[in-house]
């Protein structure tokens, strides 16, 4: 009798077995639903699927008749764009220093330490901070991206060169390489897919600063409508809200890992995603 753990399901297996939970959450909260409807013809707690498609689509196709502004779109571009300028950032910080504190050790005895202590504080703890020094602007939305993402990238990214095989830099060094030419030649483009993997597991985190930030003071984006409507039970919004932002979370990670497997095929040989 075959174990468990060695029974791999087929292709078509697989994917009944990825949509089977999705479904069966669907189904729990229809019935959960209308039970509460039936009960309660006014509960704004779970608001059937087809009130919640309605207010979806007048938000992505009705323009707002204070603004004019299509609200679904407005607020994802606003958030996307401070979520790509932060993680944009803190990718080419990480990469920097990161690299820098693996492969030199005076980078690494003068600033790993310091890194270590950063990423140990919470970022949230220094959202207040950041509104009175950078304002309440889009400024300090992306600076607590960047705190939040950054030293975490730096920690795991020195921790890859210092894993990787010292025979590699002895024989580059050997062959007349410099430290520049070692760096940039030899462990740059190995610790690449590992930038992508550190992104990857970044953007929840990267999410929910952003929308915090844009809870406490914002005046357009995902988190500000979110939290703008809940003084009006309006369910009907925040939760076709939070599946726009797992899907936008969702198409973040594909996008990682299509550009990933292009650019580094060599390094997802093998894998399955």
């Amino acid at each position: 009798m075959p174990r468990a753990m060695n029974v791999v399901p087929n292709r078509g297996s697989r994917l009944l077995l990825a949509f089977l939970p999705f479904l069966l959450i669907a189904l729990i909260y229809v019935v959960g639903s209308a039970q509460r409807r039936a009960d309660n013809p006014d509960d704004k707690l779970l608001p059937p699927v087809s009130e919640m498609v309605a207010t979806s689509k007048r938000l992505a196709t009705e323009p707002d008749r204070r603004s004019g502004d299509y609200v679904l779109w407005s607020d994802t571009a606003a958030s996307l764009q401070r979520l790509a300028l932060g993680l944009g950032i803190s990718a080419v910080i990480g990469l920097v220093l990161g690299l820098a504190i693996g492969l030199l050790p005076i980078a690494g005895a003068g600033f790993g330490t310091l890194v270590a202590v950063l990423s140990m504080i919470p970022p949230m703890a220094v959202l207040p901070v950041l509104f009175i020094v950078f304002g309440l602007g889009e400024l300090s939305k992306v600076v607590l991206i960047i705190i939040g993402v950054t030293p975490t990238l730096v920690r795991d990214l020195s921790l890859e060169v210092q894993n990787m095989p010292r025979e590699q830099l002895i024989k580059a060094q050997t062959l007349g390489a410099s430290t520049w030419q070692v760096a940039i030649r030899v462990v740059l483009p190995q610790i690449m897919p590992r930038l992508i993997q550190g992104l990857r597991l970044m953007i929840g985190p990267a999410f929910l600063f952003l929308i915090s930030a844009e809870a406490i003071a914002s005046d357009v984006g995902l988190g500000y409508r979110i939290f703008l409507v809940r003084r009006y039970l309006s369910m009907d919004v925040i939760l076709p809200y939070v599946v726009w932002i797992t899907l936008l979370a969702y198409i973040f990670d594909y996008a990682l890992i299509w550009f990933g497997q292009r650019a580094f095929p060599w390094a997802y040989a093998g894998a399955s995603r």
